[in-house]
């Protein structure tokens, strides 16, 4: 399991370095440095043994731990330059995205996409290939066009799209050094409605898959997979002129909520994004939840699994088969799309991918028992899992399934051969393997 010896769950958020967002795994280093320039970052990485960054530690995985120093990215949080000639912003890699798209709409700009919780940070998400819906968006890294760099020796590199070590950078996992800048591709700001529809029959899933992943500019499944049927369907219709579209009325055997909605149907929607076809800027509604909206912590684990577009019908029949043994742990599942990227490390690398996440109870010892159970079951689809969230997969199982991982390997220990930001993770899950 990676990470299984560090997932203890403890009390949530302490002031010191404390643990992840969650709760669920307290970081091992004796010493956090909060740098506040990037000279100050050089000077700690150039004179470290073993360090790892810390971003809005929202890893549910260790990929972020180090045994002897963390380096937060919290002070990198500007933006450097927007600029409309380009369409790009280059920004702060600890910046988040909510901070983000606030100044890009108050600048008439936007992103092709966000994540689910738009509280985190752009360098963490793009590292480990963190992602939205929708089956023409790419991943969040998918936008990165340059990026700046401290490698292990302290001395910064400059990578923009069409480098040699481009497409092995931008999705990283932190074996590469400390990413202190990032340019994002932009475009012109627009709007976007959303729809849920709920009680989606399983064969019309399963029969329809493409046709309903393809109704919207973002589609999620949310399922409990308690039922043949999925408990909700969101639809994100994207708009680019005023006004708004027609609310759909009939969705292959589905009905239309009648009232805001929260994934799991029996909490409040309270600070879920509106829906009812109600038009909002593009990071009102892109996000499940809204950026005022601050997520709990300690109390649920991740984990999530990307198969290829073609095989998602079948491996949505093979979960369903362990619904016995899933449910009883899950607070809710959901499934989306992702359009491929040329990213050596990308979860949708070489292909158009659809996600399964799992969202479950923090009952740690239960969730180590179904994950091989759940893996298996995926085997055939060659699942690959969330660098960031929790799997049972050895070394060698994730190295097959990445043609270029033998490359990536030499390019991490050209950046730094002494192994200085190789950590736990790193080495059990792609070092570790022969």
């Amino acid at each position: 399991m990676a990470g299984s010896s560090l997932h203890s769950l403890i009390p949530p958020w302490q002031e010191d370095i404390g643990t992840n967002w969650a709760g669920n795994l307290h970081y091992s280093a004796k010493k956090l440095h909060r740098p506040q320039s990037v000279e100050e970052a050089q000077e700690i990485i150039s004179q470290a043994n073993k360090i790892n960054t810390l971003g809005t530690r929202h890893s549910f995985s260790n990929i972020a731990d180090c045994p002897e120093e963390l380096l937060s990215t919290g002070a990198f949080n500007k933006v450097v330059k927007l600029d409309p000639k380009s369409m790009t912003v280059t920004v702060e890699a600890g910046i988040r995205y909510g901070e983000l798209a606030i100044y890009l709409e108050e600048n008439g700009f936007a992103l092709h996409n966000l994540a689910s919780l738009p509280h985190i940070s752009v360098g963490g998400a793009c590292a480990t290939a963190t992602h939205g819906s929708g089956d023409k968006n790419g991943n969040l890294a998918s936008i990165v066009k340059a990026m700046e760099i401290i490698k292990a020796d302290g001395n910064t590199v400059q990578l923009s799209d069409g480098d040699p070590d481009f497409s092995a950078a931008v999705v990283h996992l932190g074996a590469l050094g400390v990413i202190t800048k990032l340019t994002l591709a932009i475009q012109p700001t627009y709007q976007v409605q959303q729809e849920i529809f709920e009680h989606l029959p399983l064969d019309a899933a399963v029969e329809h898959f493409n046709d309903i992943f393809g109704s919207g500019y973002s589609v999620s499944f949310f399922t409990d997979w308690s039922k043949e049927e999925i408990n909700q369907v969101w639809i994100k219709r994207r708009i680019d002129s005023k006004g708004k579209l027609p609310s759909l009325s009939e969705f292959y055997g589905a009905s239309p909520a009648t009232k805001n909605m929260h994934p799991i149907a029996s909490v409040s929607a309270e600070n879920c994004t509106d829906q009812m076809s109600v038009p909002g800027a593009w990071h009102e509604r892109l996000p499940h939840f809204k950026l005022d909206f601050t997520p709990s912590n300690g109390e649920e684990l991740q984990s999530e699994f990307f198969v290829p577009r073609s095989e998602a019908p079948n491996a949505l029949l093979a979960i369903q088969s362990l619904n016995s043994q899933i449910t009883p742990l899950l607070f809710i599942s959901e499934v989306r799309s992702i359009a491929a990227d040329d990213f050596w490390m990308s979860t949708a690398e070489g292909g158009d991918r659809i996600a399964f996440h799992f969202t479950w109870k923090p009952d740690w010892e239960g969730v180590q028992k179904v994950l091989p159970l759940l893996e298996k079951k995926l085997e055939p689809f060659s699942a690959r899992p969330h660098w960031g969230k929790l799997f049972h997969m050895q070394a060698q199982e994730i190295n097959d399934r990445y043609p270029k991982v033998e490359d990536f390997k030499s390019l991490a220990r050209r950046y730094d051969p002494e192994g200085k930001f190789r950590n736990a993770f790193l080495t059990r899950n792609i070092f570790g393997a022969m």
